[in-house]
């Protein structure tokens, strides 16, 4: 039973993660109608501006991961700018491509600024604090109250200002709202603003959990960001953070001794794929359904 309690602590740690970079993936999508496929990469280059801080400067962890976070969402914004917001009106396709090359790009740079090998940030990754039967290390503690109040504040935001009335707006019906007074490229530029920082958050607290990490990172983690999304239903902020929670769980807890022995860990991506398979099979729309809500 420790074991399985353990587990889901550990799910509930990883979940978070995915949770919060998944809505960010989702607000992209709902508002913009744009998949972003270097979100993954957004999240490996906040992790390592965020290091580059902290492990080369000597900053400490909490003013290199906002740097981290800010440095993520204004090149979001940046890049919206320069190479999608130019591409919109040549259909979404083109988009798409747009959006990987900039992964691409994101990923090599990476690779060529700070090399192949694994980077960690200065914390004591051998610490762990008891509590109960968890055993906590500093990187799950820091995650937790971090994303805690990433998710309450994202789903405040959304809920009770006019930013995110406006949002929910847009994504029912892009054309209406800008009739009725929304200023809609404002409105893009903050949804990539807080996609950005989301995926910076996602990126430094995943180099925290994981203990380690390389320019990899966003590669690997994409896939994941995607079946919580569509695990949410696409397009709603709400569900991805559901979505990332419910993944994150699935994950772990199948590794438990008490399911048959449990899951091999090397194997959790490959649930994540069948979970992902079934869904669109079952129910396309997602768990949480009408795919177009904020």
């Amino acid at each position: 039973m420790n074991q399985l309690l353990q587990l889901v602590f550990n799910g509930l740690v990883t979940g978070a993660i995915l949770a919060i970079a998944a809505a960010g993936a989702s607000l992209v999508w709902g508002v913009l109608r744009i998949g972003n496929f270097a979100h993954g990469d957004y999240m490996a280059l906040g992790a390592f501006v965020a290091w580059a801080l902290n492990g080369m400067l000597g900053l400490d962890l909490v003013t290199a991961a906002v740097a981290g976070i800010v440095v993520t969402a204004l090149f979001a914004v940046i890049v919206d700018r320069l190479a999608l917001r130019p591409m919109r009106s040549r259909g979404l396709t083109s988009v798409f491509i747009v959006t990987v090359g900039i992964s691409f790009v994101i990923r090599n740079t990476l690779f060529i600024g700070f090399g192949s090998g694994a980077r960690t940030f200065s914390i004591d990754q051998s610490m762990v604090y008891l509590v109960g039967p968890l055993r906590v290390a500093p990187g799950q503690a820091i995650t937790v109250v971090v994303t805690a109040v990433a998710i309450f504040a994202l789903g405040w935001l959304l809920a009770y200002t006019n930013i995110g009335r406006s949002m929910r707006a847009v994504a029912e019906n892009s054309d209406l709202a800008a009739v009725t007074g929304v200023d809609t490229d404002r409105l893009a530029s903050v949804t990539w603003l807080i996609s950005g920082a989301l995926a910076g958050l996602a990126g430094v607290c995943l180099g925290l959990v994981q203990g380690t990490f390389d320019a990899n990172m966003g590669a690997y983690v994409l896939f994941l960001l995607f079946t919580a999304v569509v695990l949410g239903g696409i397009g709603s902020a709400y569900g991805a953070l559901c979505g990332g929670l419910v993944l994150g769980l699935v994950m772990e807890v199948s590794t438990w001794h008490g399911f048959a022995g449990g899951l091999e860990p090397r194997y959790k991506l490959v649930l994540a794929f069948g979970v992902l398979i079934a869904l669109l099979l079952v129910r396309p729309q997602g768990i949480f359904g009408k795919a177009r809500l904020l």
